[in-house]
């Protein structure tokens, strides 16, 4: 098989429709980056447009696309919004929590659950990491013991996006800690639950209108029709939501590489020092042509990935290669923009900053960068 590195003209201007709507998403901005207060009109609106489901079947109320359309409107969602905190809760959202439900919950549990997960009146929280069990997810202390009908949880969660601002969790727990991974289970637990509490939301770097909290469980009992797959299949259903979003909500920061090239191309035109455009300077000519070239080689290697899985390819290696290269990327894609507004790239005044803030987790969420480079070369034999 062969990939076609050309965009269909139904795709390509989806993927215009989609920059231009979420433009609209940035009124405001200031006040919600100021407050970190999540934005919930705009999550609505996500939701209306189809950013909250797009790789939801439409039989559930979304738009059902492969894993390389999803990615490339995610990557139009971090083109065209700033609000990379909203960008990212997005994607947590539908990757980490509602792609469970869609693969392996039962039917009735998408009944009642994906129509409204997909049109954004509920949001959707993802409840694995643990104080012990970050990297190491087959740690989980989190227990859940079956009593009846129901199971009874309790345990402690790092590290909830979303957690703050969520209606429903996706939580993982072990119905038997001796079992390690092979006890692992995935529920879809009401925020309202009794028994259930959310912590407060954790002052952080960037992504600052995207919350998170530690969840607290406290004999909290859960139907046993709240089960998303069978016992023990928590361990597998993580692993492939955890592609979804290694693959999909990357594809974001895609979209903020690019526009930190365009501010770079324009600033180093306008800005003119010793009498001349700085961009005619090698030395930042060359620090921009390495933004190209690191965008360019991020891209291809996530769309590549998501071609894979589109192909029934696990594409394991080359999903964390992908997630490496786009998240590093964008690491340097901020420190060189920085670079070359110069000082007043590091006020907040140029708004360039922000770029590198919101791009540092994006090394550490979705499996750090040393756990993908173990995955790597366990698939390399090593």
């Amino acid at each position: 098989m062969s990939m076609d590195f050309s965009w269909s003209e139904d795709m390509q201007a989806q993927y215009d429709s989609t920059v231009k709507f979420c433009r609209t998403l940035n009124d405001g901005l200031d006040e919600r980056l100021a407050a970190a207060r999540f934005p919930r009109e705009q999550w609505r609106a996500c939701g209306e447009f189809g950013l909250l489901g797009l790789c939801v079947p439409e039989a559930y109320g979304g738009m059902g696309l492969s894993c390389v359309d999803t990615a490339r409107m995610i990557e139009a969602f971090g083109y065209g919004c700033q609000d990379m905190g909203l960008v990212f809760s997005a994607s947590a959202h539908q990757f980490a929590c509602v792609a469970p439900i869609v693969e392996t919950g039962s039917e009735a549990l998408k009944d009642e659950l994906l129509a409204d997960l997909a049109a954004g009146t509920r949001v959707a929280a993802n409840a694995m990491t643990e104080a012990e069990a970050g990297s190491d997810s087959s740690a989980l202390k989190t227990t859940a013991t079956l009593e009846g009908d129901h199971y009874r949880l309790n345990g402690i969660k790092s590290y909830a996006s979303n957690g703050p601002v969520s209606d429903l969790l996706l939580v993982y727990a072990n119905v038997n800690p001796a079992w390690g991974y092979m006890g692992i289970t995935a529920f879809a637990v009401d925020r309202e639950s009794p028994g259930l509490r959310v912590g407060e939301p954790f002052h952080k770097m960037g992504l600052e209108t995207s919350p998170i909290a530690s969840v607290y469980f406290e004999d909290c009992m859960v139907p046993v029709s709240r089960r998303v797959g069978e016992e023990g299949d928590g361990a597998k259903i993580f692993a492939n939501s955890m592609h979804w979003e290694r693959g999909c909500l990357f594809a974001a920061y895609l979209g903020l590489m690019q526009r930190n090239l365009e501010q770079a191309i324009e600033y180093a035109k306008e800005r003119r020092q010793f009498r001349r455009p700085i961009g005619s300077f090698q030395a930042v000519s060359h620090k921009i042509v390495n933004m190209r070239m690191r965008l360019d080689s991020a891209r291809l290697l996530l769309y590549r990935a998501c071609w894979l899985r589109d192909h029934g390819d696990t594409a394991t290696a080359e999903i964390a290669m992908s997630k490496v290269a786009v998240s590093e990327a964008a690491v340097q894609s901020g420190l060189d923009l920085i670079q070359i507004f110069g000082g007043i790239g590091y006020t907040r005044e140029a708004q360039v900053e922000r770029s590198l803030r919101d791009s540092v987790a994006a090394t550490l969420f979705s499996g750090t960068s040393e756990i993908q480079r173990n995955l790597i070369a366990k698939e390399l034999g090593l």
